[in-house]
């Protein structure tokens, strides 16, 4: 009896030590495929590439659906595009929002140089927006 429980205490940590290893694989592939956020700050636009920026309003459904378009379209086009969030309700975004003129659901484009090259109501999606862009 002495030797099996010696044997159950010594696979103890072994087994500990392997779901403890699972788990922070797990979490590591979940935070891999993990769309990453958008920047709420505008001091990209005008800096060498093309900015799309789109007013977001968290009470709209049209927001989230937004943003997944977007988040699909920068896996496509990688680093050549900055996406960027102009928050309703928050300093940065109604900031934004007066000097742009722009409304809430509204998708601005911005060439390389900052200066605003089209405007469109939200929900364009993935592949209308690569092309938007380009």
């Amino acid at each position: 009896m002495d030797k099996h429980n010696s044997n159950a205490t010594r696979k103890m940590p072994w087994i500990t030590i392997s779901v403890i290893a699972s788990i922070v694989l797990l979490f590591g592939l979940l935070l891999m495929v993990m769309p990453k956020g958008f920047k709420a700050t505008h001091e990209q636009i005008g800096t060498g590439k093309p900015s799309v920026v789109f007013v977001y309003d968290p009470n709209l459904v049209a927001s989230i659906s937004q943003t997944e378009q977007m988040n699909e379209a920068r896996a496509h086009l990688g680093d050549n595009v900055f996406f960027l969030l102009a928050r309703v309700g928050t300093p940065e975004g109604k900031t934004f929002i007066t000097k742009h003129r722009a409304s809430a659901s509204e998708l601005l484009l911005f060439d390389s140089a900052g200066i605003l090259t089209k405007r469109q109501l939200a929900v364009i999606d993935a592949n209308e927006l690569m092309r938007w862009v380009r």
